[in-house]
């Protein structure tokens, strides 16, 4: 098969699969807060939409024009689009005209109308039956999307290119539209094993037990809470002094504070000092804190001041506080700050480690303040019967 038929579809399972994987975290998250634990079986359905979705940009966007533009524009570029519906068959029959059925059924303007077909049949799958939409609204999503990938080639990636780099055709919205529609129609059979989201939604209120994923999936949102909140304000903070004077910002002590001891404070200290004491992640996957090693027959929950410090100083928030160290000595080049980033990650291991391992799947931090880690839910059961 000539690569390129092949190429789009490698590019889609190698970067739709680090798609996936950077999105892994955000997408549990909301399994667990949607559905109340974690669907493996709908997992596979957003690693396939990953994957498809990528292919599908490489497909119809790829490969993008190349050296000089203007140039190549004017040699390779279209002026405007096709807008005769049915001018495919036209093709076909001008193509084809005086071969067998075999030749005329392997030509490219027989497998291109073919090929705008099937690419749309999976997204017409997992709209329907993956995303739960109806048969009309998922028809109307695949002519929605094949509309904006004609306009896209037509604008030259809205104006990215100076020239319409693919050919934008009336004909390839229709065949798209109608494999989306196919796809709809056979996604009740095709996708039969993978549970409806409204099913799972069902069952979101029933507790579960205190797993050991479940506790590393806690530890992962505060970490990439931290990271992104820290990132998104040293690019904020980067940006404003770049439009108030025209360049870079240099490395302050403001920034410092801004965009590392500020995400800090707001994904580790402020959970830490509010409510029962559990970390944002705890409560993002349905944990709460009850105090003591023994269970309360009240629900009551919430851990004394000395005990939330005890947490805090071999758990998460020593942790995030040692990546502050270590952005300071990267910023201010304090050598004696070095050793932080090093800190950072091997207590990240013995935390992660450690879970497995200790009772009731508290980690070190049970070890220094003893509490129990409990389902959220059941803890409000428990607190509304009283």
């Amino acid at each position: 098969m000539s690569d390129v038929w092949t190429w789009p579809a490698e590019i889609g399972v190698l970067f739709g699969a680090l798609l996936f994987v950077a999105l892994l975290v955000p997408v549990l998250v909301i399994q667990v807060r949607r559905y109340g634990a974690i669907s493996p079986v709908r997992l596979i359905g957003a690693a396939a939409l990953a994957i498809y979705g990528t292919a599908l940009a490489a497909y119809t966007l790829l490969p993008l024009p190349s050296g000089e533009l203007v140039a190549w524009c004017a040699q390779y570029g279209y002026e405007g689009a096709q807008l005769r519906p049915g001018q495919i068959f036209a093709d076909i029959r001008e193509r084809t005209a005086g071969l067998s059925w075999g030749a005329a059924a392997r030509d490219i303007s027989v497998l291109q109308g073919v090929f705008n077909i099937v690419l749309f049949v999976p997204w017409g799958v997992l709209v329907r039956r993956y995303l739960g939409w109806g048969l009309l609204l998922s028809a109307a999503s695949a002519l929605a999307a094949s509309l904006l990938i004609e306009v896209t080639q037509l604008t030259g990636i809205f104006g990215l290119i100076p020239c319409s780099y693919r050919l934008a055709d009336v004909d390839d919205l229709l065949t798209n539209t109608l494999g989306g529609v196919l796809g709809a129609l056979v996604a009740p059979w095709v996708l039969r094993w993978m549970p409806r989201a409204k099913t799972l939604a069902a069952t979101r209120g029933v507790p579960r037990p205190v797993t050991v994923w479940r506790r590393w999936l806690g530890m992962a949102v505060d970490a990439v809470a931290y990271t992104t909140l820290s990132g998104l304000l040293a690019m904020a903070w980067g940006l404003a002094g770049y439009l108030g004077t025209g360049q870079a910002p240099p490395d302050t002590v403001p920034l410092w504070l801004f965009a590392s001891v500020l995400p800090w404070v707001v994904v580790f200290l402020v959970p830490l000092a509010t409510g029962a004491g559990e970390s944002l992640g705890q409560r993002t996957v349905w944990l709460a804190v009850q105090p003591g090693t023994t269970p309360r027959a009240d629900g009551g929950a919430g851990l004394s001041w000395p005990a939330r410090v005890r947490r805090g100083l071999v758990g998460g928030a020593l942790w995030g506080l040692l990546q502050v160290l270590s952005d300071a000595g990267t910023m201010f080049d304090v050598g004696s700050l070095g050793p932080a980033t090093g800190l950072a990650t091997t207590l990240a291991v013995v935390l992660v480690v450690a879970v497995p391992f200790t009772v009731g799947k508290r980690g070190l931090s049970g070890k220094a303040a003893p509490y129990r880690l409990v389902d959220a839910r059941q803890a409000e059961h428990l607190g509304a019967r009283s």
